[in-house]
């Protein structure tokens, strides 16, 4: 058994048992990853994966089994180069955290700006996506960090923490009739104008879709986009009243425009931050975690992570 078989066997099914792509994953030949495979599967005396033909189609039971115990000796490996270089330079490497536009453009900046400060010979970067690619990105170790409202919570086989709470803020142009109003606008009073808002799987869509489901208040969303900055920009122009995380409007840089509560109306919303069960993190990883959300101690995440391995090798009796 060798360390080459284990990550033929992993990228198997991160690639959809498609062969030819495993071996471009892993930088051989396919008649090779075949190769590999049988030999392990020989010398487990198992089969790992179901066949039509040549073609792998799927794990077998034994096969999905092992999968988790392959993916956890792959981890160990990934953690004994991250605890070496640790303490060969603990305040220089590299930090990736796959995260929204607008946590990337509202919220993380002061993070940065500390966390640089602490470690200039850290490079930091980020990686923006939506939701379920930032979910990816971490879960196949494109990313140390994941930081999202949406999605990390569903995604069981990653380690979530929640960070902060927030809500959504109506967004008009200072002259428009909602902003000269003395009460607090009603779902009624929106779905009278035409909306701007996010796309569907970003930044608390859900709950304001919800919100107007459950009133049954059809809403004219006219624009849908992927950041906070393009719906000001759109608000601006006109084409309709903007519905936008409260953290993405500034009282000075959106002087013309005026925000409006609407804690009322939608539900709150939570940002989370992932990692991936089983890792080794890096101490200025810690650093960066607890920057960006205070409760998050190394001993609270240390913690988690133990018990995590703990939950895993118990189920599979590792």
């Amino acid at each position: 058994m060798n360390l080459q078989q284990l990550r033929a066997v992993r990228e198997t099914a991160h690639q959809s048992f498609n062969l030819t792509l495993v071996a471009v994953a892993l930088h051989t030949t396919q008649p090779a990853i075949s190769r590999q495979i049988r030999e392990l599967e020989q010398e487990l005396g198992v089969e790992l994966f179901t066949r039509r033909g040549k073609r792998l189609t799927g794990h077998t039971a034994a096969g999905r089994e092992i999968a988790v115990i392959v993916e956890r000796l792959l981890q160990e490996q990934a953690n004994l180069r991250t605890a070496a270089a640790d303490f060969r330079s603990r305040d220089a490497g590299e930090l990736v955290v796959a995260t929204t536009h607008t946590q990337a453009r509202y919220a993380l900046p002061r993070v940065v700006a500390q966390f640089r400060k602490k470690f200039p010979q850290v490079k930091l970067a980020f990686h923006q996506a939506e939701p379920q690619r930032i979910v990816d990105a971490v879960r196949n170790g494109e990313a140390d960090i994941g930081i999202a409202t949406e999605s990390l919570a569903r995604a069981t086989d990653l380690l979530s923490f929640p960070c902060y709470t927030w809500n959504h803020v109506v967004v008009v142009p200072a002259d428009h009739p909602l902003a000269a109003r003395q009460t607090r606008p009603t779902l009624e009073d929106l779905a009278r104008y035409p909306i701007v808002t996010y796309e569907v799987i970003f930044t608390g869509r859900p709950h304001i879709d919800e919100a107007f489901a459950r009133a049954g208040v059809k809403p004219d969303i006219v624009l849908t986009a992927l950041d906070s900055d393009v719906i000001k920009t759109y608000v601006r122009e006109g084409l309709g009243i903007g519905i936008i995380a409260a953290m993405a409007f500034d009282e000075r840089t959106d002087s013309d425009l005026r925000a409006l509560d609407a804690a009322h109306l939608f539900a709150s919303n939570v940002t989370r931050l992932a990692i991936r069960r089983g890792v080794a993190l890096r101490s200025y990883v810690y650093d960066f975690i607890e920057l960006f959300a205070p409760t998050l101690t190394r001993a609270t995440i240390t913690q988690a992570l133990r018990s995590s391995a703990t939950d895993v090798a118990r189920e599979y009796s590792i």
